[in-house]
């Protein structure tokens, strides 16, 4: 039985969410690597983070259905959120942002000391105008 990488992750939470989905389609899949990255984040980086697997022959149809997911619009509760500056909805989450003097600081140190960086946000990119932005929430 042969494997095929569908997706790589940094983050656990994200790669069994994905595998539960195709799990319940009936493919059977594995998450690789997973144990490696949590233990020492840094190893990410050398094995290209955690790998979500398919059966070969089921390539095609786990494809299809990672694209239906992600073309979904990404929802807060009972609204759709679209970017502030174009209004897309065409969104990456848990995009890690070192825009500001903060994450410049991190960047350097992170190169220098040779560490995990220590300070970014996370933020929702837009993948059509570039615009980094946070959700607030309405005050009630």
């Amino acid at each position: 039985m042969t494997f095929t990488t569908l997706k790589t992750f940094d983050n656990s939470i994200e790669a069994h969410l994905l595998k539960s989905k195709l799990e319940s389609e009936g493919l059977e899949c594995v998450i690789f690597d997973e144990h490696m990255v949590n233990l020492a984040p840094l190893n990410s980086f050398a094995v290209h983070g955690m790998k979500l697997k398919v059966k070969t022959e089921d390539y095609e149809k786990a494809i299809g259905l990672l694209e239906e997911i992600e073309s979904l619009p990404i929802m807060n509760e009972d609204e759709v959120l679209q970017c502030p500056n174009c209004k897309s909805q065409n969104l990456i989450t848990n995009f890690k942002s070192f825009k500001g003097l903060k994450g410049i600081l991190s960047l350097l140190l992170t190169f220098l000391l040779a560490v995990f960086p220590i300070y970014f946000k996370s933020v929702y990119g837009c993948k059509d105008c570039g615009t980094e932005f946070r959700f607030k929430k309405p005050k009630i």
